[in-house]
């Protein structure tokens, strides 16, 4: 008998939902070792990127975390929020449209018996139609609750991740065409020849450093259309508290690039349990117009990737132009729908007809399709 299977077996799950604020701060604790105990879990099902985003972004009334436990031991969350679309009641993540990667916390011991016990446990609860979860990474637990799930259950494709192998940035170099590794390695020197400096930053400086980079953030996109989310003093306050927390736990890193010793770039990277993963940076355009801006970003998260020994370097969402240089591995999300009647499956053949026509006009019109995303 394997030990998952003697775990599910020795007590049934208990589940109790979670609809306050102040009860999700009160979870630090059994949130992060059941964090631990979750090999799929990535940094934007931490504690504190989830707890930070709900007190900028939270609507009272609407939180719906999902707590199963067994012999009074956490084994598995579900961090949702009620929302009302096309007329259904709809549990989406909490951390919303921030997040790269959405999914459940699912203990490693919990093996199908476990997941089908939550499945349960979460039909058993009143109040919503459709579970819709926009961007499960291969492997994630939603995933394998999907396959369990039964009749009313989609997946459709999400958005498009690009990664490369997390070793050192020369063997990196050494596996692209030799012509593209001839240019890089160009760049490379002239960023070498910069005075270039990094300096890493702990959960004290975190503030300080994340409103320089969103003001250099800003100034880099000045002439050009910016994500207005970007601007937003609620964006700022959240990436500023979710910093404090990740940094100083772990899941994530600051860093200030100096040249000459001023300060001219800020990176912000989440580090999960098998990748560290670009999240958001600032550079003033004077370096832009200098340097390789990717290729310093790169260079710095792939030695962090060698140091914590995690197996890639994702440049999280997005498949734009300028990293296709890199001959990036393409790691597609897949967005996961689970229903309980008839209404979640209109919603899911509505949701799919929606998403074949954003497809169609960014494929004829890219250039509308790029403006529409970013007025959003």
């Amino acid at each position: 008998m394997t030990s998952s299977t003697s775990r599910a077996s020795h007590a049934r799950l208990a589940l109790r939902v979670v609809t306050k604020g102040e009860d999700l701060a009160a979870l630090s604790a059994e949130w992060a070792d059941l964090y631990a105990r979750s090999s799929t879990a990535t940094p934007f099902q931490s504690y504190g990127w989830l707890c930070s985003w709900w007190r900028v972004y939270g609507t009272p009334g609407r939180l719906r975390v999902f707590l199963a436990r067994r012999d009074g031991r956490l084994v598995a969350a579900a961090p949702f929020r009620l929302e009302r679309r096309m007329g259904c009641r709809v549990l989406t993540p909490v951390g919303g449209t921030q997040s790269d990667f959405t999914d459940i916390v699912v203990d490693d011991g919990e093996g199908d018996a476990g997941l089908c016990e939550l499945r349960s446990g979460l039909l058993a609860q009143p109040g919503w139609d459709v579970i819709d979860v926009p961007e499960a990474r291969p492997g994630a637990a939603i995933l394998r609750l999907a396959r369990l799930w039964g009749v009313r259950s989609w997946t459709m494709p999400s958005s498009t991740c690009l990664q490369l192998p997390g070793r050192p940035l020369e063997e990196v170099l050494d596996g692209l065409k030799p012509s593209r590794a001839r240019k890089l390695r160009a760049r490379l020197r002239k960023l070498d020849r910069m005075e270039l400096s990094v300096t890493s930053v702990g959960a004290d400086r975190a503030e300080h450093t994340m409103t320089e980079l969103l003001r250099l953030h800003t100034l880099q996109w000045q002439d050009r259309p910016i994500n207005v989310l970007h601007t937003q003093p609620r964006f700022r306050e959240h990436l500023t508290r979710a910093a404090q927390s990740m940094v100083a736990d772990g899941h994530a890193g600051l860093a200030e690039y100096r040249v000459g010793g001023r300060l001219m770039a800020c990176d912000f990277s989440v580090v999960g349990k098998d990748f560290v993963g670009g999240y958001l940076y600032g550079c003033h355009p004077d370096l832009r117009a200098e340097a390789d801006i990717l290729m310093m970003l790169l260079r710095e998260n792939l030695a962090t990737a060698g140091r914590l020994g995690k197996r890639t370097v994702s440049m999280l969402r997005g498949d734009e132009e300028y990293k296709a240089k890199w001959e990036c591995e393409v790691v597609p999300n897949q967005r996961v729908m689970l229903g309980r009647n008839l209404r979640a499956g209109a919603y899911a053949a509505t949701t799919g007809m929606r998403a074949t026509g954003r497809d169609v006009a960014k494929r004829r019109f890219p250039r509308l399709a790029q403006r529409i995303t970013t007025w959003r």
